[in-house]
């Protein structure tokens, strides 16, 4: 996936020679707004009303886009028309990891369709989490309405992808090394198979429809059990690095503790504050965010508050390197450092604040993830879609 400006301010141009960027400028715009007026198109693209109109109507066409008028709309005048994603163009969204394999379907206007999360035997290699995907691929699709067409899958892995080819370069806690698993999970299912980096997918989809939408600079910190990733907006584009592999946020160096990380790195922020760590003290083998949340919210054990209140501290000192070096208006936080935000705000922003610098800091804000479990979902499925969004006309799209 290609670094891309996130607000929706590309400028159409009129011409036949551009039809298809202009195709793709209306349809990422109608994806990204979920339900926008016409004349909003025209007013944001800059193309003139016959051609937004034309552009529309091809688009609806091929099933892609919805017309209708909206409810303001009354007998006097030009009618006023709405325009929405369709709920009968589907991505699959994938995420394996340590514990479970979670599965969804996602219309293309945003609609979660269905999900499922399915527990794993302990360290589950490739080929049991391509197995077990690809099953609940095959179920989910039977169940998908009459015409309803497939755009592809996306997998959101927890560890460093090459995304050119679909390979899995290293998933340090899963214990995966040089894994083709796009091409395998493309082989099982006969679809098209995109993969991206878990952390990095949750950036995307903040900034596109949550906590950091519509802003230009940004910090995203993801912590799940995989560790922590991140990703950056700057100027309005992610930051992907010269191969692909920016965003490894969790690897920043924030204490001279010898605990090290899932990569072998000491005294990082990975290393100083785990999710594992919080399974353990609650006895719990595994958790979604939510339940983990709530014995978080719940615990009166002196040893629990201890070791929260101490990663609490890791994650202010990370951030506030990070508010040091990227100066962003926002730091958005998804897995379970929403948890720990909410246990003490006050004492996390103190710290922050303490190992700033007072004008990198004094403006930004630090915000809770918008999307909750839905993050990698919406992240992974936007793969697909990107590619959909980039050739609609010729995109070819698989029936249920």
């Amino acid at each position: 996936m290609t670094a891309d400006k996130l607000a929706p301010a590309h400028k159409g141009q009129s011409g036949e020679s551009v039809r298809q960027h202009n195709l793709s400028t209306v349809l990422r715009l109608v994806h990204l707004q979920g339900t926008i007026l016409r004349s909003k198109i025209t007013a944001t693209t800059g193309l003139n009303r016959s051609t937004v109109s034309d552009l529309v109507s091809e688009l609806a066409e091929l099933g892609l886009l919805v017309e209708k008028e909206t409810a303001a709309s009354t007998g006097v005048g030009r009618p006023s028309m709405a325009v929405t994603a369709t709920d009968n163009i589907v991505a699959f969204s994938v995420n394996p990891e340590i514990d479970a394999t979670t599965v969804s379907a996602v219309a293309l206007s945003g609609r979660v369709v269905t999900k499922e999360r399915r527990l794993m035997r302990s360290h589950p290699t490739a080929d049991n989490a391509i197995a077990v995907a690809s099953e609940m691929i095959a179920k989910m699709r039977k169940e998908l309405e009459p015409g309803t067409r497939i755009v592809g899958v996306g997998v959101s892995v927890p560890g460093q992808v090459r995304s050119s080819d679909g390979v899995i370069r290293f998933a340090p806690q899963l214990g995966w090394v040089e894994s083709a698993f796009a091409a395998a999970l493309s082989q099982e299912t006969g679809l098209p198979v995109y993969l991206g980096n878990d952390a990095s997918l949750g950036c995307i989809a903040e900034a596109r429809f949550g906590a950091a939408k519509g802003i230009n600079d940004a910090v995203f910190l993801f912590a799940g059990s995989g560790g922590i990733g991140g990703g950056v907006i700057s100027d309005g584009r992610t930051v992907n690095g010269a191969a692909g592999y920016a965003g490894e946020l969790g690897h920043i160096r924030i204490s001279s503790s010898k605990q090290v990380d899932y990569s072998g790195f000491p005294g990082t922020l990975e290393a100083l504050v785990r999710r594992n760590d919080l399974l353990d003290m609650f006895k719990l083998y595994v958790a979604t965010d939510e339940e983990l949340d709530a014995e978080i919210r719940s615990t009166e054990s002196t040893k629990a508050k201890r070791l929260i209140e101490d990663q609490i501290d890791s994650l202010a000192d990370g951030i506030s390197t990070l508010v040091n070096i990227f100066n962003p208006e926002v730091v958005v936080l998804g897995g379970f450092l929403t948890s720990l935000f909410d246990f003490a705000p006050e004492n996390l922003i103190t710290q922050l604040k303490k190992g700033s610098l007072a004008a990198a800091s004094e403006r930004v804000v630090v915000r809770k993830g918008a999307l909750g479990s839905n993050l990698l979902v919406l992240g992974a499925a936007e793969l697909p879609f990107e590619a959909l969004i980039n050739a609609p006309s010729s995109f070819s799209l698989t029936d249920a």
